[in-house]
């Protein structure tokens, strides 16, 4: 078998030095048993902790790098942290924890051996947090690869690669289908530019990919998305509209393109690979394996073996219902023999009483071809409560036309949006915007996320 490695930017890892080495030092000993901050700045280093601690440790949290850190003391509190693993210097850490901090090495030096106790270790994921401090999800190994455990292993000149951070969930998934191959996996690195980060991924020969919608909306725009050529795509995270997995499927024809819906709760649900947005309502009507779904008040629920076991914290809401059933909060439309996703709950904006979905309405408007991504929101209204409003990205040769090009495009989005939406739908404001907001977890930055 080849080498397998991680790659980021400036170096590269070979899993093989994981085998009689370590990036821990000697150190390492000190955290048996202990629950463990992993926050590294850089995800190589977080990933090589991961491949170690495991086992090791009784629970490790996962720590994103732009986790704010006002947040942190909540998370040590919560997960009762007495340990750290950490490269970067944050303010007041060393008072918040009583115990060993280690700092990864850049190259292995030689184990002393295997620990004589193993842990059932508690990998704790964090929510994204974006209208507080983020809630701690406990998932154990079993779960995180529930997904693609047991299956065949994957034809040699695999390599995979993923626009995720992976301290979020949908990355970790990658990382951990890759390493699990085992196959080489190509990180992603926020100071690198679209331009260079495509190209490297042609170079390292990456076969395999996935990111979110909103990844592959700024990606399949840029010159150097033609260089690389991948083998299947994968997206998840958002609502994969028909869109882009047209935009996708038209750049890169010979290359099989799937989205799956997964979540940091309820776990990897299903990938769907026949070309369509939504899914078939059949996963509604049967079991399949382990996976059981139900839709109750339009709200998708899952129960699976891949479900997080629970929320981390005496105060921590009940995670699943007493069926084992999580509510994941996306709201489904049932339209025949197909399911469509429509957005979140608490994303709804009720314009004069009547609903609207702002997922709903980008789709219809990222369906114009001079469209690059769209941006739908609530603005208050004194006459009907809200308003909806639309921020419009255009391509790059779309943005850079006269006023009257650009008024004309509008014209076309709105007589688009009349065709397939209720009058309530179509945006009363629209507004042309050079980029949207992208969070960390590479998604559009909503204000109820």
């Amino acid at each position: 078998m080849s080498e397998v490695f991680l790659w980021d930017v400036d170096r590269k890892a070979a899993l093989s030095g994981l085998i009689t080495g370590t990036y821990l030092g000697g150190e390492r000993e000190a955290l048996s048993g202990r629950s463990v901050l992993i926050a590294t700045q850089g995800q190589l280093a977080t990933a090589l902790a991961l491949i170690e601690l495991d086992g090791v440790v009784r629970r490790f949290v996962i720590c994103p790098s732009d986790v704010p850190a006002a947040q942190l003391p909540s998370i040590i509190a919560t997960a009762e942290i007495d340990g750290i693993v950490s490269d970067r210097a944050i303010p007041g850490l060393g008072e918040l924890v009583r115990g060993p901090c280690i700092a990864p090495s850049r190259d292995p030096e030689p184990s002393a051996g295997e620990p004589a106790d193993r842990f059932a270790t508690e990998w704790v994921l964090l929510t994204s947090g974006t209208t507080g401090t983020p809630k701690l999800v406990v998932h154990t190994l079993e779960a995180l690869t529930g997904a693609f455990a047991g299956r065949a292993q994957p034809l040699a000149g695999v390599v995979w690669a993923t626009f995720y951070d992976i301290r979020r969930y949908g990355g970790l998934q990658i990382f951990l289908r890759a390493v699990t191959g085992p196959t080489s996996l190509v990180l992603s690195n926020l100071e690198e530019s679209p331009s260079d980060h495509l190209n490297r991924l042609a170079q390292c020969g990456v076969t395999h990919i996935s990111g979110t919608p909103t990844h592959w909306r700024r990606a399949i725009m840029n010159p150097a998305a033609k260089v690389f050529q991948p083998q299947y795509v994968r997206l998840s995270g958002e609502i994969a509209d028909q869109a882009i997995l047209d935009g996708l499927k038209a750049l890169w024809p010979h290359a099989k393109v799937g989205h799956a819906y997964a979540s940091t709760e309820a776990g990897v649900g299903f990938e769907v690979v026949d070309g369509r947005e939504g899914f078939s309502a059949s996963l509604l009507d049967a079991a399949h394996g382990e996976l059981r779904m139900k839709l109750e008040d339009g709200s998708l629920h899952i129960r699976s073996d891949r479900v997080a076991s629970r929320y981390l914290g005496e105060a921590a809401p009940a995670l699943a219902s007493a069926d084992g059933f999580v509510d994941t909060g996306d709201m489904i439309e049932r339209i025949e023999d197909r399911c469509y996703f429509r957005g979140r709950r608490g994303g709804i904006i009720n314009v004069g009483g009547s609903k609207v979905h702002p997922e709903e309405v980008e789709a219809v408007i990222n369906r114009h071809p001079k469209v690059r991504m769209s941006l739908v929101s609530a603005q208050k209204s004194p006459f009907t409560g809200a308003i909806v409003v639309a921020k419009v990205v255009l391509n790059g040769s779309a943005a850079a036309a006269d006023p009257a090009a650009v008024a004309q495009t509008e014209s076309e989005i709105r007589q688009l949006c009349q065709q397939h939406l209720a009058r309530h739908k179509i945006p009363a404001l629209m507004r042309f915007v050079s980029s949207l907001h992208v969070t960390g977890a590479g998604k559009l930055a909503r204000g109820h996320a």
